[in-house]
């Protein structure tokens, strides 16, 4: 082990980086926050007094500085100094056992009465933030766990990592106790000792923290990248529609065109659609090879069946070139899905109802109930036919897929991204062995980790259990997703949204563990994706796992923060259609804290006509990533006039800077069932910054029944504050690019209520209460003051946007008396000015304004100009 305070640059002579001619660097010797000594884990920050984090160490556990870790890695330059700089304010921890085993778990020591922000998984996919004040209060498959130290304010996280071939987790111990896992998921590979199991970092700032550790880590591990060093992929600042909700598995070429045409024809068409489940070459064990299974919908139907083939199913073959290009599809009954889907669900209900009889009281005989079925499953069935002898037109030019692609980009212009989805074994059970016998594959058992045994039960794993799965040989997985992924860029795709991501940590028994597996599959996906989809095009789903960030991550740049959209409760629960909203905004705010460090946090979808449609928008409109619907076919299932407070004409939408995360007074709250926290999130825009307020309250996840459930005393009003000082300002360093003098105080604007006012970093805070299922948001635009005296300026933007601020482009002073402005979009322009303008100009032309001498308000209407993409510059003179 190297000396205590050995620098990084004593080691820089094996840093490789890209590019080359580093310098060297200078010792920075300073002593490290970190001190174990007779059990006792201390951390000091900026002052001589430590204080201890973690008490009853046991010896076998080890502290080892980050800085006297050598260090190979292709980070870029600045990444290394600011890692270098903050050095000494970290380190690892390690253990060794007597019997080397392919799980094995060990105490770090134990906390009690400090509260505790982490995030857990609450399923194989996904996981969510749960709050606390000892280490017994984790739960089960913690990703990381922040510490409040306010006796020397700071910060202190715990993140578990990977070493070798071992992935670690955090669990709950008795009497205060953090226990950490570490499993290789192989009984080939064990191991007994280890060196750098868990990182430990501290910092005055929790946003700072999680930033330092992970840049860390990114140094460290050497196996991802940090987001700042990668693209982002083309749809993060657009407007789309996925085809998941709208139709589940009854996806095909009409109800894509007529979904588009609809929201073309309601003024606002998508630049992306996503084909999500539904559009693959499957079938089950058993089937006919190569033949497609037909008439599936709901999700789940599918969940055991196999790819058998690269190519698209027959409901996509069978569409002929040219074929809607005339007709527009108009031949096809937009109510038809849902009908469908009612249907299949009416059947499946009857299936339920019977297993339960049989399950519960040995009723075996249920001649009715088979009769319904029988009689469900013909109905289904029949309008199924009618469906695809509509599909096959004759033919004009070409078919199937490519065909579709080019004609749905030739008849909707303003149509850019095509994604598909596929699972990351292909389908959600891996491809069938017989039919793609050149990818060397076989069925294997899926094993779920015992570190999942305290997780929430769930449909997916238990059919993926039922029917294992059909796993590509890892010395083939460059060939599996090259083959896939060329198909598909061959035939107008442009990217894939790709869902399944932990079902490798459960096959990799014969494959040297989950960590190699992974690593090679992800080596793989990743050659895929720079030759296939410009190395961008890819939406990461269900990958909500320590593993997929530290190994999958050197190209992929987005991915989800939350599950999914729920527009009820699966379990019957009348008033999930509200509490489950609440919990996906709680997901995606807390989840964004580690993931936004490496990936772009992606909301999710929703449906526009839902009970609860403006409170997702509210959030989608300043989450900082794409905005995407999954809404019904049909009019009546679309709200434009929301739609076009979330996105422009043209299919853009007015982003974000930066990704959401949590005020610092939310991040060691339990908004969800705690009757007394609002969630705030803030994020920036160019010229300013704002705040949405969520009321989450009304359910919550139980750590006794290991699942979410609604907590009806909890579903209540709740009240709390509202100040400039929420944001933190010094998060994102673009917000502040103008030349603009800015006189101190900021402009409020209150979404709901239209209200303005002023605030400063003196001023008190705005109390506010929001009912059950609601929110506000709140912009806050740095004031100008122009040269001439008295004269005080802040544009608010087009007020008919949710992120209105996110409408301003550009502002400029022009002169003592003068100022520039240019927004994108249509509508209601606001700004404060403290007096009248002489002259306002749109453009060329002097607008008609309305200006409030009692409160400042000046506004005015501003057209759509095609011309400039939509950009209107607009001028005022005093």
């Amino acid at each position: 082990m190297a000396p205590l305070n050995e620098s990084l640059a004593t080691t820089i002579d094996v840093i490789e980086t890209k590019p080359l001619g580093v310098p060297k660097l200078k010792p920075t010797l300073q002593e490290n926050c970190f001190n174990l000594s007779q059990g006792i884990l201390r951390a000091k920050h900026s002052s001589k007094h430590s204080s201890p984090i973690l008490f009853d160490v046991p010896q076998n556990l080890t502290f080892t500085p980050f800085s006297s870790h050598s260090i190979s890695t292709d980070a870029p330059l600045p990444t290394l100094l600011r890692v270098q700089a903050n050095a000494h304010k970290g380190g690892f921890l390690g253990f060794t056992k007597d019997s080397p085993s392919e799980i094995l778990t060990n105490s770090l020591g134990r906390f009690e009465d400090r509260e505790f922000l982490s995030v857990f998984r609450f399923k194989m996919w996904w996981s969510t933030a749960w709050v606390g004040k000892s280490g017994s209060d984790l739960q089960a498959e913690t990703q990381w766990v922040m510490l409040k130290v306010p006796e020397i304010d700071s910060y202190v996280a715990i993140i578990p990592i990977i070493e070798g071939s071992f992935r670690a987790a955090l669990n709950p111990g008795e009497n205060g106790n953090v226990l950490i896992s570490v499993e290789s998921g192989s009984t080939q590979v064990k191991g007994s000792s280890f060196n750098a199991v868990a990182y430990v970092h501290i910092c005055d700032n929790p946003y700072n923290l999680m930033r330092e550790a992970f840049s860390a880590l990114r140094v460290h591990m050497n196996t991802f990248k940090l987001l700042e060093e990668k693209k982002l992929p083309t749809i993060v600042d657009k407007f789309g529609w996925c085809t998941w909700d709208a139709c589940y598995l009854t996806v095909d070429p009409a109800t894509i065109w007529t979904g588009v045409k609809e929201f073309e024809d309601g003024g606002v068409c998508p630049k992306f659609v996503i084909i999500d489940d539904g559009w693959q070459s499957i079938s089950f064990d058993g089937d006919e090879p190569g033949k497609d299974a037909e008439n599936l919908v709901l999700g789940g139907e599918q969940m055991t069946a196999r790819l058998h083939s690269f190519k698209e199913c027959k409901k996509f073959i069978n569409y002929k070139g040219g074929s809607f290009l005339a007709s527009d599809a108009s031949h096809f009954d937009p109510h038809k899905p849902k009908m469908i889907i009612y249907k299949a669900t009416e059947r499946i209900q009857a299936i339920i109802e019977k297993q339960k009889l049989i399950r519960e009281f040995g009723e075996h005989d249920l001649p009715e109930l088979d009769e319904k079925i029988k009689k469900f499953s013909e109905v289904l069935n029949a309008m199924f036919d009618g469906e695809q002898e509509s599909l096959c037109s004759e033919d004009a030019s070409g078919s199937g897929m490519k065909a579709f692609t080019r004609d749905l980009r030739s008849r909707f212009k303003n149509l850019d991204g095509i994604y598909v989805w596929h699972a990351l074994c292909g389908a959600w059970n891996g491809v069938r062995p017989e039919t793609l016998a050149h990818l060397e594959s076989k069925v294997v058992p899926f094993d779920v980790s015992p570190g999942l045994d305290a997780s929430m039960t769930d449909l997916a794993v238990d059919r993926i259990v039922e029917a294992g799965i059909g796993l590509v040989h890892p010395s083939k997985a460059h060939e599996f997703y090259d083959s896939m992924h060329s198909y598909l860029a061959s035939v107008g795709v442009t990217g894939a949204k790709i869902d399944v991501f932990q079902t490798l940590e459960s096959v990799a028994e014969e494959h040297g563990g989950r960590v190699e597996l992974a690593k090679t599959y992800y080596d793989g996906l990743t050659k895929s994706m720079v030759k296939n989809f410009s190395g961008t095009e890819i939406i990461a789903s269900m990958q909500q796992c320590n593993e997929f960030f530290f190994l999958a991550t050197k190209q992929i740049s987005i991915g989800r923060v939350g599950d999914d959209f729920w527009w009820q409760d699966p379990h019957g629960d009348p008033q999930g259609v509200y509490w489950l909203q609440g919990l996906h905004m709680i997901h995606c705010s807390y989840n964004s804290l580690w993931m936004g460090q490496i990936i772009q946090p992606d909301w999710d979808m929703f449906q526009s006509d839902h009970v609860c449609a403006e409170y997702h928008a509210a959030s989608r409109a300043i989450c900082g990533g794409p905005i995407y619907l999954s809404d019904h076919l049909g009019q009546a299932s679309h709200n434009f006039d929301l739609i076009k407070k979330l996105a422009y004409f043209d299919g853009t939408v007015p982003r974000c800077l930066h990704y959401a995360l949590p005020t610092r007074d939310s991040l060691f709250k339990n908004p969800l069932f705690d009757k007394e926290s609002i969630l705030k999130i803030f994020n920036f825009n160019k010229f300013g910054g704002v705040i949405g307020a969520f009321n989450c309250q009304g359910a919550g996840w139980s750590p006794k029944e290991h699942r979410f459930k609604g907590y009806k005393e909890c579903y209540m009003s709740v009240s709390g504050t509202i100040h400039v000082s929420d944001i933190e300002w010094d998060q994102n360093p673009e917000a502040a690019g103008s030349e603009v003098i800015y006189s101190g105080d900021y402009l409020v604007y209150r979404n709901q209520s239209e209200e303005v006012l002023f605030m400063n970093m003196k001023s008190d805070a705005m109390e506010i209460t929001l009912e059950p299922s609601s929110f506000d948001l709140f912009s806050f635009v740095p004031v100008t003051e122009l040269g001439r005296p008295g004269v005080r300026f802040a544009p608010l933007g087009l007020i008919n946007m949710f992120n209105c601020v996110g409408t301003v482009q550009e502002m400029e002073v022009t002169g003592d008396n003068s100022i520039m402005a240019e927004v994108k979009g249509q509508g209601s322009f606001m700004a404060y000015s403290s007096s009248a303008p002489e002259m306002c100009y749109v453009g060329d032309k002097e607008a008609e304004f309305k200006w409030e001498e009692e409160t400042g308000k000046l506004s005015f209407y501003v057209p759509w100009v095609e011309e400039s993409g939509g950009i209107s510059r607009l001028s005022f003179t005093f």
